[in-house]
């Protein structure tokens, strides 16, 4: 499954900002650092015309349901609007927001949070 020209199959800037700020916010862990890199690459690409990333690549650095999760959304962009859209509210359910658990143990274990 190629990864290029994925920018073309949005239906407008919109829809493309909808979908990459779901990657950001509920894929891309920087708890993670290598599966965060990996996606935040894949999330790049949605607006670059040449590849960023391979599915192979995603597969090996990222965790386990998430490199799934993103040849779904290609798979979305490649049949229609719609798709897309009900890969979304997919997603949404699926993954919560992300939260920085790290700075969040830090300022609770000071008695500051």
């Amino acid at each position: 499954m190629t990864l290029t020209g994925l920018r073309d199959g949005f239906r407008d800037v919109e829809q493309r900002q909808r979908v990459q700020a779901m990657i950001a916010s509920r894929l891309a862990d920087d708890r993670e650092p290598q599966g965060c890199r990996y996606l935040m690459r894949f999330w790049w690409q949605l607006s670059m015309p040449y590849r960023e990333v391979s599915v192979a690549e995603l597969r090996l650095n990222v965790g386990q349901q998430k490199p799934e999760v993103a040849v779904d959304l290609v798979s979305a962009i490649r049949a229609s609007h719609e798709e897309i859209g009900a890969w979304l509210c997919g997603s949404v359910q699926t993954f919560p927001v992300l939260q920085d658990h790290g700075f969040s143990a830090t300022v609770d274990s000071r008695g500051c949070g």
